[in-house]
């Protein structure tokens, strides 16, 4: 609409006006004032926002055109108005920013500061690695005068390797976040790495032997599960081990190599392995719990074993005593694997089920659960995932029983898979 003086006076509180040709402009009304108001998307994190440009009929139609102006065009520019308006408002007290904070110096302060206190593992040194290795020319540069060609083309110029430009693409996002926060970057410093290349960078994945694997979720046939099991002798006796675990369990392999003897408990029903919460993937979530896993058949037979001969707390220990790397049980079967290179005279038996991770193992237990008529909340819980919504608020019931019953099942089944010999 046309801005008509009359209508504005008249305007009810919580009611506003637009006017054509002046998107985002408003006039909005309160019971005791009618301010004019921008309402713009952040080219920072792409939310919207608003900002006040004054109040009417102090301000009359005119001026609140020439400062909408004003307004939108630093948005185009990349920069959030109102984030430059706080910015000003604080003055001296806003932290001194300077052009020498570089790019290293904004990574280093995201790892020591962000990273290393949150982040398991050896996730941040991986960071470290790889923040090291592939910001190049940008390293040295200041952070502040990073543009968006620069983000644009570091990420372009990765395309041959997709998955780890979104990688650096997301910490890089999370470590110019970090400086905003912690005001070591002006508050209106757009996040580019949030806004380049957005949906447009995406992993083929693994190539095997000339094929990708993009898009495949691999659950193990009866006939190759019952293959795998008896050529599981083939392996080394921890990664056999393992691997038993992923499927007589569905647990994570994480959770898995850091089983500590204090976790097994005998019980009435007998042996139980109970995963900490911060063990878990769902440590984050305040409605998450330990997980309790029944240990029956094989699962029962490998950790009673492991925990006879272990030296120290983890039965998949390092050489250095801490808990065992999950990498050692996918080395260990992707080296007898057919298209393996690694040694190539080294002379070992080649496993004739193909084409799949140990993950997948932990899939191939969650549908043999499904095809054996376990109830989805139990095969959900069995796997350690924290149900959705205000189920799982308000459903606190642990399965204990149903995790025993269920998995005791998938025990039995995966038993006769194994004596079974596919039809010729």
């Amino acid at each position: 609409m046309k801005f008509d003086a009359r209508t504005a006076s008249k305007l009810a509180p919580g009611d506003h006006l637009t006017f054509d040709g002046f998107p985002g402009l408003r006039l909005e009304a309160t019971q005791s004032r009618r301010s004019w108001i921008y309402r713009y998307k952040s080219p920072i994190d792409q939310r919207m926002r608003q900002t006040k440009i004054g109040e009417w009929p102090a301000v009359g139609f005119p001026a609140a055109i020439a400062e909408w102006e004003k307004l939108r065009t630093a948005r185009e520019e990349g920069h959030d108005p109102g984030a430059t308006k706080r910015a000003r408002r604080a003055g001296a007290d806003a932290p001194v920013v300077t052009s020498a904070y570089t790019v290293k110096q904004l990574c280093r302060d995201y790892l020591v500061g962000y990273l290393e206190p949150t982040r398991k593992g050896n996730s941040p040194t991986e960071v470290q690695r790889m923040f090291g290795s592939l910001l190049g020319a940008i390293d040295g540069l200041p952070a502040v005068s990073i543009t968006r060609a620069q983000a644009f083309d570091l990420l372009e110029g990765m395309r041959g390797t997709p998955a780890l430009a979104i990688r650096l693409r997301s910490e890089l996002g999370g470590a110019w976040d970090y400086a905003l926060d912690a005001g070591r970057l002006p508050s209106d410093t757009p996040n580019w790495w949030r806004l380049v290349l957005r949906g447009k960078l995406r992993s083929k994945g693994r190539v095997i032997a000339g094929v990708s694997t993009e898009g495949k979720k691999r659950v193990l046939s009866d006939d190759e599960i019952g293959v795998l099991l008896r050529w599981l002798p083939n392996l080394s006796q921890t990664v056999a081990d393992g691997l038993t675990l992923y499927l007589w369990t569905g647990t994570r392999g994480g959770e898995i190599v850091s089983i500590e003897k204090s976790e097994i408990t005998e019980e009435a029903d007998g042996l139980w392995w109970t995963v900490p919460k911060s063990k878990t993937k769902n440590s984050r979530w305040d409605q998450a719990t330990d997980l309790r896993v029944p240990l029956v058949g094989r699962a029962e037979e490998v950790v009673r074993r492991r925990m006879e001969v272990a030296k120290g707390d983890f039965i998949f220990a390092s050489d250095a005593g801490g808990a065992m790397a999950q990498t050692v049980i996918a080395h260990g079967l992707y080296y007898h694997q057919p298209y393996c290179k690694i040694a190539p005279k080294h002379e070992r038996p080649r496993i004739p089920v193909t084409r799949w991770s140990p993950h997948d193992l932990r899939r191939t237990a969650r549908t043999m659960l499904a095809s054996l008529g376990c109830p989805h909340e139990v095969a959900e819980a069995i796997l350690g995932h924290v149900l959705p919504g205000v189920v799982g608020v308000y459903n606190k019931y642990g399965y204990d029983k149903e995790r025993r019953h269920w998995l005791t099942l998938l025990s039995q089944r995966l038993e006769v898979l194994a004596e079974r010999r596919p039809a010729k």
